[in-house]
């Protein structure tokens, strides 16, 4: 029995060591659902079948291996479709847009007045009408941009997918930002791992190491 014990403890470390240098580090410090996730389930799978003298090793390591599978899948999934993205994580919901909350906004991500007020005073922040902007992140955080701040917290492009919300706040379309990549010599949006819009300027940095600057 113990034997047993000791070689599901190993294959259970072993598996988890294994996602975080495959899959990165961001479950040691989850700031996305999936993440959150991977940590709940592969946590449940080694706690609640380890003592199970009726989970053989051979079903323990199989339970690993297609909790991994459908990991990666998810990941891939997330990282290569802004539509699965949001789907799984969720997206940054604004709540408060020139000093006025966004009432519906704050009730369909699930943040009460005094959840809001509370993060805002943790800020400094005391009145709504000092807000220029203030976004719920998925991680349940608040961004606040202040009145007397010009500068957009958010990347423009992110792992080759365009932040349709940070267009809207700079009143920029679409077309707008393909001009932009082009003429910093990148094919496409596709191409560019991170793409930051501050004070009117853009950084582009491409998965082939590139950097340019509009």
């Amino acid at each position: 029995m113990y034997t047993d014990l000791f070689i599901k403890f190993a294959l259970g470390i072993l598996t988890l060591i294994f996602q975080i240098n495959i899959f990165g580090k961001g479950n040691l410090a989850p700031t996305t659902a999936l993440d959150q996730l991977q940590n709940y389930v592969l946590g449940g799978i080694i706690g609640g079948l380890i003592y199970n003298q009726d989970i053989t090793v051979l079903q323990f390591l199989m339970v690993l291996i297609l909790w991994t599978l459908v990991v990666f899948i998810l990941k891939f999934s997330r990282d290569n479709s802004s539509w699965i993205r949001n789907l799984i994580d969720g997206k940054p919901v604004q709540v408060i847009k020139n000093g006025k909350v966004l009432v519906d906004n704050c009730l369909k991500a699930g943040i009460s007045a005094n959840q809001l007020m509370f993060q805002l005073r943790s800020r400094g922040i005391f009145s709504t009408s000092k807000v220029k902007n203030c976004i719920f992140e998925q991680n349940g955080q608040l961004t606040v941009i202040e009145n007397d701040e010009d500068n957009i917290r958010f990347p423009i492009i992110s792992d080759g997918q365009i932040n349709e919300d940070v267009l809207e706040l700079i009143h920029k379309s679409n077309h707008w930002l393909e001009q932009e990549v082009e003429a910093a010599g990148f094919n496409s949006i596709s191409d560019i791992y991170l793409g930051e819009y501050n004070k009117g300027k853009l950084t582009f940095f491409g998965y082939n190491d590139t950097i340019a600057k509009n």
